[in-house]
């Protein structure tokens, strides 16, 4: 008989990718997947620990399911991912209707652990296992796959930044072996993927292959069907001359990188445990667009870190005007026990909330001027859905800006090359330029 499971994903690309592989490993267990907790047989919550009180907001989700489980007592919960990482045997005691917690290194353990739940126990599994998890998920089922997907290569971090506890929760670092990634990255063109994205929580210390990161995207560019690599999330420190030269001369990878700095003083950057500074930053930036021109960067930028000035913030909008960001993610410090900063004098509320208005307004006025700047561009959009507006299709420029386009020549998976024509709050639109697009053979 058929089971049906519901997973609620938090977090990062990795942890989307991390839900998919879960349900692939259930659906050997004869689970589908719903889109509708009521309906569920098994919820499954993939966590994320990097955002503030992120913890409680995993046990009020589970709260929320306390009726479901009331209703049908063979319901199974479990929690996966970083909080439950983190938490642990804490979960169950706080939530004792929860089955299973399991971390983000033994998710492939989830058939194992659901049958100890059927058998009644409880099943906690928060290991560090030698084993390479991936080795033991099951093959992908050979469905269908939209035009994009994500592959982890690389997963933990050596870099213990002050204020994340992603060293504690996803381990040291780890690469995949690029005969593995290959395999992968093979299985899903041929079932229809033309970009994939490369995941890491450091990715450019990638180290699976002979030619490190840069090594394993030229291999991938050599894969017939497909037409873009991208990666993410990158380290300053990590970024060594092979990979900078392959945005300069690998055609597939595309003109897009997201390079968090999280500060421009070089103060807080040294209580953050950076090991680089504003200036090394701002240098590594320009090496890479004097390999790439049209380079289009995103960063990461926190505000109000513990003893933070108002001249440390100056610095920071200095180094975010010097960039010119295409977009970016910003957030206020918030504590994460056991980590560094946590101890520290913290920064007041209420300036940590004026800092974040008044970056955000920075970033926002950057991201909507180079966005206009595209205007009148050619650009090759690869299209994933259909546009909410009959006879329209959306889909991604290679610098990855949502790009709306008219067209009843293409379907989900073409490429095809468009004239940007205007330019709205948050995407384009584009024009085709009939004689030269591609479809999909």
């Amino acid at each position: 008989m058929t089971k049906k499971l519901f997973i609620k994903t938090y977090g990062c690309q990795m942890n989307v990718y991390d839900s998919e592989r879960m349900a692939e490993a259930m659906g050997g267990e004869g689970y589908v997947t719903t889109d509708k907790p009521e309906d569920a047989d098994m919820i499954l919550l993939n966590t994320c620990h990097i955002r503030e009180k992120a913890a409680e907001k995993v046990y009020s989700e589970l709260g929320r399911y306390k009726g479901l489980k009331a209703d049908k007592p063979d319901l199974k919960i479990g929690v996966a991912g970083c909080v439950a990482q983190a938490e642990g045997e804490e979960i169950m005691r706080r939530q004792p209707m929860v089955d299973l917690v399991v971390g983000p290194q033994s998710y492939h353990k989830l058939p194992e652990l659901t049958q100890r739940t059927h058998n009644g126990a409880k099943a906690l599994d928060t290991d560090f296992p030698e084993e390479d998890k991936f080795e033991h998920l099951k093959a992908r089922p050979k469905a269908k796959r939209g035009p994009t997907a994500f592959l982890t290569v690389q997963e933990g971090c050596d870099k213990f930044c002050a204020f994340c506890v992603v060293p504690y929760t996803r381990g040291a670092e780890v690469s995949r072996p690029s005969q593995r990634v290959m395999t992968e990255a093979r299985d899903l063109v041929e079932r229809g993927v033309r970009e994939i994205t490369l995941l890491g929580q450091n990715v450019n210390a990638y180290h699976g292959h002979d030619g490190g990161l840069a090594g394993l995207i030229r291999e991938l560019a050599g894969i017939d069907g497909l037409e873009r690599i991208r990666f993410t999330t990158s380290h300053p420190n990590d970024m060594d001359e092979a990979l900078i030269a392959a945005h300069g001369d690998c055609e597939k990878l595309m003109p897009y990188l997201h390079l968090p700095v999280q500060a421009g003083s070089d103060k807080i950057l040294k209580r953050m445990n950076r090991s680089h500074t504003a200036e090394q930053y701002l240098k590594l930036i320009e090496r890479l667009r004097a390999a790439r021109p049209d380079l289009h960067l995103s960063g990461d930028f926190i505000v109000g870190f513990p003893e933070e000035t108002e001249a440390d913030f100056q610095d920071t909008l200095a180094l975010i005007e010097a960039v010119k960001y295409g977009s970016a993610f910003s957030f206020k410090y918030s504590e994460r026990p056991g980590t560094p900063a946590a101890e520290r004098p913290q920064v007041p509320e209420n300036e940590k909330d004026d800092r974040l208005q008044r970056l955000q307004a920075l970033l926002t006025k950057q991201q909507r001027e180079l966005q206009d700047a595209m205007v009148g561009r050619d650009v090759t959009v690869l299209f994933e859905k259909a546009g909410r507006l009959p006879g329209q299709m959306v889909g991604k420029s290679e610098y990855l800006h949502a790009v709306h386009v008219e067209t009843d020549q293409h379907q989900r998976g073409d490429l095809a090359k468009v004239r940007i024509v205007s330019s709205g709050p948050n995407s384009l639109k584009g024009a085709l330029i009939p004689e030269l697009h591609t479809a999909t053979a």
